[in-house]
């Protein structure tokens, strides 16, 4: 296994499976392993009911009961237009087929809206953990506006048999306090119906990216979307890979101060290696308490499966505990998309790919 995961990495697979991280040490780090939620939720004050919904995610597919987590997330028909998502594999305009391909998977857990899990949920909630996603950019009001609103209710998903909510939050736009204080009610909601959290940590403000750097993917801004997201008590993170670092620092000046930062964050707590600046981000995720899973990003071709192992080695390794692949896998045939996402899991399954 490890030879092929090194093949698929090639020229970086000495660099990505050889690093051994100098900055913040693995020893602090919460661990994924086959008694996490035991090891780490059980001191919370998640509810019996919430720790049941844990560890059934947890404890479903090919990763079952090793602390790892591999999601199948497709609420791209709201957030990319149906059209845009499934013209590449238009089977994936009916909801079945989603599901059916997070089984066929291996996949822990299957996320999507209310109307894709709704349409099938007494066929197939008790077969695979239902995510459901409660909020969307609806992406259709001209011009296209950037700002997350809610679909339906924790009650609905609740009654529909799922084990976990999902929300976004984009952070750093003006309309993230709203939806703060959105997603709080939400999740709290939830976990008092019995439900896991799953919050989307995005990052969202023009500021944010200039002509050479798009630093809506630097360690330190998605490092600290993560710990407000922890804040809300989300049991799960998901976040991109980060791809740069310095995004506080570019983005403030003298006539315009922004946040605070420490300059220790780049010299001592992060290096510019890939495996380190996702230590951070879970550094940021109460050291792993709260696991951290990177998105797969978007579908590039023949390259996917390289890119998606890369992400999952990248994770694995900086101390996070899965990944949430969606286009990647959806847009291609049912065979080929549960391949991809088995090529991702062979990763957390993988003992020669350790936390470095």
């Amino acid at each position: 296994m490890i030879d092929r995961i090194a093949a698929l990495l090639g020229d970086e697979a000495s660099s990505l499976l050889e690093h051994q991280s100098k900055t913040i040490s693995k020893d602090l780090i919460h661990q994924p392993g086959p008694d996490f939620v035991d090891r780490v939720w059980t001191a919370s004050d998640r509810s019996i009911p919430v720790l049941r919904s844990l560890q059934s995610l947890y404890g479903t597919g090919r990763l079952a009961n090793t602390g790892y987590l591999s999601i199948l997330p497709v609420d791209q028909g709201i957030e990319h237009s149906a059209g845009a998502s499934f013209a590449p594999n238009p089977a994936y305009f009916d909801p079945e087929n989603i599901v059916k391909l997070g089984i066929e998977g291996g996949c822990n857990a299957v996320a999507s809206t209310f109307g894709v899990l709704g349409a099938v949920a007494r066929k197939y909630a008790h077969k695979i953990p239902f995510v459901v996603k409660i909020n969307h950019n609806e992406f259709l009001s001209y011009p296209n506006k950037f700002d997350q609103i809610l679909f339906g209710t924790i009650k609905e998903a609740h009654e529909m048999g799922a084990v976990a909510v999902g929300a976004t939050i984009y952070f750093g736009s003006a309309e993230s306090g709203r939806q703060i204080v959105e997603v709080a009610q939400a999740f709290k909601m939830a976990h008092e119906l019995g439900m896991a959290t799953i919050l989307w940590c995005y990052l969202r403000n023009n500021a944010f990216k200039n002509d050479t750097t798009d630093f809506h993917v630097s360690a330190d801004l998605t490092g600290q979307a993560n710990h407000l997201g922890v804040t809300l008590e989300a049991d799960i993170i998901k976040q991109k890979l980060p791809e740069n670092n310095g995004g506080y620092n570019a983005v403030t000046s003298k006539d315009n101060p922004y946040g605070k930062t420490d300059k220790r964050i780049y010299s001592d707590l992060t290096s510019d290696h890939p495996i380190d600046l996702v230590r951070y981000q879970v550094a940021n995720c109460y050291m792993g308490r709260a696991s951290l899973i990177n998105s797969g990003g978007a579908s590039s071709g023949e390259s996917d499966t390289a890119e998606a192992v890369r992400t999952a080695v990248i994770n694995k390794r900086g101390g996070g505990a899965g990944l949430i692949s969606g286009r990647k896998a959806f847009q291609r045939p049912i065979a080929e998309g549960a391949a991809l996402l088995q090529a991702i899991q062979d990763v957390y399954l993988c003992e020669d790919v350790t936390i470095a």
